[in-house]
C-alpha cells in the first residue's frame, strides 16, 4: 500500500500510522513451514472499534456467567438456566448466539460431569450436590461476538477428584493464555496447556477446541490445547480467539449423542471439566474480552 493510502484494517487511519510497521516486521520474519508456520490472512486483524465491540459483547456475556453463580445450586433444573440466560442477554441488548445455531435448540449449552461440551439444557435435567457444570455462553452485541464457560461445583461441594479436575482445568487455561504472546506461535498455547494436563494424569480432548471469534462464531483459526511450541500460525496484534481445553479424567476419546446430534460425552464416561475466555493477542501479551 501507499504509505498515505486508508489503512486495509478499516480504521479509516493512514497507513504510515496504522499496520505500516506490522506489515514491515510481518514480511521479514521468516516461517518455518515444515513446522507448520504461517502467517495469519489479514481478514483475522481487528482493528480499534471492532475489538471495542467485541469488549462490549464480553461485558454482557460475563455479567450472564456471573448470573449463572448466583442461581446454579442444587434441585435448579437447566431449562431454568437457559431461560434466565437468555432474558438476560436480551435485556442487555444482546441475542444469545447458540440458538438455532447449525440447528442447535437452546441458549446457552450445559454439560454436566461427564459430558465434555454442547449439553442441550432440559427441564428433566436436574443438578444435584456435588455435580461438576460447565455453562458455556456466546453473546452477539451489535454484531460481534464473546464466547465464554465457566465451571460451576453445584452446592459448593463435590469429590476431592472432581474438584482437582475442575481446578487443573482452569490452570491448563491460564497457562495457555499465559502462552499466547505476540509474535510466537499457535502451538504454544495447546503446548502449556497440555503439559500441564499430562503432569497431572489427564488427558485433552483432541477432537474439538478454540477458535478464532469476533466478526462471527467460529472463525479461523482452530486452537488446540495440546501440541509443540513454535508451530501453526503466527499470533499478531489484533487476533482474537478462544482459549477453551476440555480435559477428562480419563481418556480422550469422545462421542456424541446419536439421538440428539449435539451431546458430548467422554467415550470412558470419567468426569470432564472446561474453562474458556476471549482473548486479545495485544502488542505486549493478552487482554481478556469474556471470560
Amino acid at each position: 500500500m501507499m504509505r498515505n493510502e486508508l489503512c486495509w484494517c478499516g480504521s479509516g487511519k493512514k497507513y504510515k500510522k496504522c499496520h505500516a510497521d506490522f506489515d514491515e516486521r510481518l514480511s521479514e520474519m521468516k516461517f518455518d513451514f515444515m513446522r507448520g508456520q504461517v502467517r495469519p490472512p489479514k481478514k483475522l486483524i481487528n482493528n480499534a472499534e471492532d475489538i471495542a465491540k467485541v469488549r462490549a459483547s464480553g461485558v454482557v456475556n460475563d455479567g450472564t456467567l456471573d448470573l449463572m453463580a448466583e442461581l446454579v445450586r442444587p434441585g435448579i433444573d437447566t431449562e431454568s438456566l437457559d431461560a434466565a440466560a437468555a432474558e438476560y442477554i436480551r435485556s442487555h441488548g444482546g441475542i444469545p448466539a447458540c440458538l438455532h445455531y447449525e440447528g442447535y435448540p437452546k441458549n446457552v449449552c450445559i454439560s454436566i460431569n461427564d459430558v465434555v461440551c454442547h449439553g442441550i439444557p432440559s427441564k428433566q435435567t436436574i443438578l444435584k450436590e456435588g455435580d461438576i457444570v460447565n455453562i458455556d455462553i456466546t453473546t452477539i452485541l451489535d454484531g460481534y461476538y464473546a464466547d465464554a464457560s465457566r465451571m460451576f461445583i453445584v452446592g459448593g461441594h463435590t469429590t476431592p477428584e472432581a474438584e482437582k479436575l475442575v481446578r487443573v482445568t482452569r490452570e491448563c487455561m491460564e497457562r495457555g493464555i499465559e502462552a499466547a504472546r505476540p509474535w510466537h506461535f499457535l502451538g504454544d498455547i495447546g503446548a502449556a496447556c497440555g503439559a500441564h494436563a499430562r503432569e497431572n494424569g489427564y488427558s485433552v480432548v483432541t477432537a474439538l477446541g478454540g477458535h478464532g471469534v469476533g466478526k462471527d462464531f467460529h472463525l479461523e483459526p482452530f486452537v488446540p490445547h495440546t501440541g509443540k511450541k513454535d508451530t501453526g500460525m503466527l499470533l499478531v496484534p489484533g487476533m482474537i480467539l478462544t482459549v477453551e481445553p476440555m480435559i477428562n479424567a480419563g481418556k480422550s476419546a469422545v462421542v456424541t449423542d446419536r439421538k440428539d446430534g449435539w451431546t458430548v460425552r467422554t467415550k470412558d464416561k470419567t468426569l470432564s471439566a472446561q474453562w474458556e475466555k476471549t482473548i486479545l493477542i495485544t502488542e505486549t501479551g493478552t487482554e481478556v474480552l469474556s471470560s
